[in-house]
């Protein structure tokens, strides 16, 4: 995988920076010294010419017997048992070693202050490990989130989806979260990779993976939105987050006619004034009857028209509620003024003032 190769190669720099920063800790013990020289030798070896299972027996002795050695032990050992791992067929073999990773991780932790170095790593590997482990994610997700807590960031934009994943699966497993918790996380993953991308990295296909994720995931669907999240925004209707929020599922699950849309549609508009957010707050507002309210988003949309042909819309919509309200000089004058900005509505201007002199009739 190319994240892998990527990990790998980083950990690679940091091992080879590591050794030259750090003496080897060989035993004062004559007899002992010789053998760790030997088996340290001897393990570099077999993992120069690939033969990772062989390698593991002097390695093993060496994070026995003298556990504080070097750092490399500890680097070199990752990817040992990790290919050893993909090698043996004997599927309880297989999990040693996977086991064998993570317990060089928790070791390395104990010995050295270097936790930012490689928990990112933890996180990968542990995530291909123990994916379909139930007990085992909640311990994958831990150590994603530690990842972020010490980097601020996963350097890698696919791990985030990955991330998510061990979420997903955690929950499924496990019932571990709430809906809200789970979308809680979402979008603080979101938020990260809005960071990563602004950085000038390509999360594209991320956010994508990301999406189909929450998807398969079922949690959100109309009821859900007006239900669930439109009273915790009735209730702070300041919370900006959960307003963007709740506008974004409205779209994207085309949630258009709950109340919770209408008012985060509200909060956006009160933020961001356009155009098309006055449209469809003054479009929702005639479907309840309140042309008051109408009116008034259909006045802004006017003054926020970026062209010729959203203000004849506007002056069109205006001068039909000019004419529910009886105010008929002012729907003629509307009326007018769309002929002047879009002449191709001509007929459905004399339609609306034909109607106009019927009605009064």
């Amino acid at each position: 995988m190319k994240i892998k190769s990527k990990i790998l190669g980083l950990a690679a720099l940091l091992m080879a920076g590591m050794v030259q920063a750090q003496e080897f800790k060989f035993p004062s013990d004559p007899a002992l010294e010789a053998k760790a020289r030997e088996l340290n030798a001897a393990y570099t070896d077999y993992m120069n010419s690939e033969q990772f299972v062989e390698a593991t027996k002097p390695l093993h002795w060496l994070l026995v017997n003298v556990p504080e050695l070097n750092p490399s032990i500890y680097q070199n050992g990752t990817k040992i048992y990790d290919e050893a791992s993909k090698i043996t067929t004997d599927e309880a073999q297989k999990r040693v070693y996977q086991d064998s990773v993570m317990t060089l991780f928790i070791k390395r932790g104990q010995l050295y202050d270097d936790e930012t170095k490689w928990i990112e790593n933890k996180a990968y590997y542990a995530y291909g490990y123990y994916k379909d482990v139930e007990e085992m994610l909640p311990n994958v997700v831990a150590d994603f989130e530690r990842a972020i807590e010490l980097n601020g960031e996963l350097s890698l934009a696919a791990l985030y989806p990955a991330y998510f994943d061990a979420i997903r699966r955690n929950d499924g497993y496990n019932d571990a979260y709430t809906p809200e918790q789970v979308l809680e996380k979402y979008g603080e993953i979101q938020k990260l990779l809005a960071k990563a991308e602004a950085d000038g990295k390509d999360v594209a296909t991320a956010k994508s993976q990301m999406e189909n994720l929450l998807v398969a995931m079922d949690l959100i669907d109309c009821d859900f939105i007006e239900n669930t999240m439109g009273p915790k925004l009735a209730a702070d209707p300041t919370n900006e987050a959960l307003a963007d929020q709740i506008f974004n599922y409205s779209v994207q699950y085309k949630c258009y006619s709950t109340n919770a849309f209408l008012q985060a549609l509200e909060i956006k508009h009160a933020k961001e004034p356009s155009f098309s957010t006055s449209q469809v707050i003054a479009m929702r507002y005639m479907q309840e009857d309140n042309t008051a309210g109408a009116e008034e988003m259909w006045t802004q949309a006017l003054k926020l028209a970026e062209n010729d042909m959203q203000k004849a819309d506007a002056q069109m919509e205006l001068a039909k509620i000019y004419v529910k309200q009886g105010k008929k000089s002012a729907g003629r004058a509307a009326a007018k003024e769309v002929a002047n900005l879009d002449p191709s509505r001509t007929s459905d201007i004399y339609s609306l003032i034909g109607g106009m002199y019927m009605n009064s009739f």
